[in-house]
C-alpha cells in the first residue's frame, strides 16, 4: 500500500489546499479534487463544456468520501481565517446553463461545491477581483470536427465547426453563432483586438491525437470587427 493511501485524508486535503492557496489565492472544491488525484483536468474541462451531467459522475471517489473531503477543507479554511465566497458556475455553451456538481442536485451540497475559500492576506479590492475572475463565465469553445460528415443533432446539418451539447454535436447556426467568421491564430495583436471588440466570440480548438489534447486554432468573431480600419487580415 502506498504512503498516499496510508495518509489521513485530512492531511492530503490540507496539503493540496495549501498548494492551491499559494498558487491562486483561493481554494475551490473542483481544483482540490484535481490536486487529490480524484479528478482529471480533461474531465473537468468536459464538465465545464456541459458535456457531463455532474462533476460527481467523473470524480474518482464516492459521495461519502467527497463529503468528508469537503468537511476537511472547510475546517482547514476556517482555521486559517479564509473567507467563503459562493461562486456561480455556468457551462461553456451559448445558453450558459448552470453546471451541476452532484448527481442528486441537492441544494446544500451544491452550495458546498460552489464555495471558494479566499486568502485573508488579500485586500478587499483584490478579493473582489479574485471572486469576479472565478465567477466569470468561461469562453465558448468551438471544435474543428475530427471527421467529415458529422451531423448536427438538432437540424441534421453540418459545417466546419461544432459545439458539444447534451444531445450531441450542434452546428453554429443552431446555437446562434452562425454569423461568426473564423480568425486563424498567428497574429496575437489582431486576435486580442478582434476579441475585445466582438460582443460574441468563441475559441476554436482541434483535438491533437499525437498530443492527446485540444489545441487552439483561432477565434470565431463578428465579421464587422474585421472590417474596421486597421483590423483587416494581412
Amino acid at each position: 500500500m502506498s504512503r498516499r493511501n496510508n495518509e489521513p485524508l485530512s492531511d492530503r486535503v490540507a496539503r493540496a489546499a495549501e498548494a492551491l492557496l499559494a498558487d491562486q489565492h483561493y481554494v475551490s472544491v473542483a481544483d482540490l479534487f484535481c490536486g487529490l488525484g480524484w479528478l482529471d483536468a480533461s474531465l473537468l474541462e468536459q464538465w465545464r463544456r456541459g458535456q457531463v451531467g455532474s462533476l460527481e459522475e467523473v470524480t474518482r471517489s464516492g459521495l461519502p468520501r467527497i463529503r468528508e473531503a469537503m468537511t476537511h477543507v472547510r475546517a482547514w479554511a476556517l482555521a486559517k481565517g479564509l473567507s467563503p465566497s459562493e461562486t456561480a458556475y455556468v457551462a461553456q455553451t451559448p445558453s450558459r446553463q448552470p453546471l451541476r456538481f452532484s448527481r442528486s442536485n441537492d441544494p446544500q451540497l451544491e452550495e458546498l461545491f460552489r464555495t471558494h475559500w479566499v486568502s485573508p492576506a488579500l485586500s478587499e479590492k483584490k478579493r473582489e477581483r479574485v471572486a469576479a475572475k472565478a465567477s466569470r463565465a468561461p469562453e465558448l469553445v468551438a471544435i474543428v470536427p475530427a471527421r467529415d460528415g458529422w451531423s448536427c443533432h438538432r437540424c441534421g446539418g453540418t459545417g466546419d465547426f461544432l459545439m458539444m451539447e447534451d444531445g450531441g454535436p450542434a452546428c453554429l447556426s443552431c446555437v446562434g453563432l452562425g454569423d461568426l467568421v473564423f480568425l486563424p491564430a498567428g497574429n496575437a495583436l489582431l486576435s486580442r483586438r478582434a476579441k475585445a471588440k466582438s460582443k460574441r466570440h468563441a475559441v476554436v480548438v482541434r483535438f491533437s491525437r499525437t498530443r492527446g489534447r485540444y489545441e487552439r486554432q483561432g477565434l470565431l468573431v463578428e465579421p464587422q470587427v474585421l472590417a474596421e480600419p486597421g483590423e483587416a487580415i494581412a
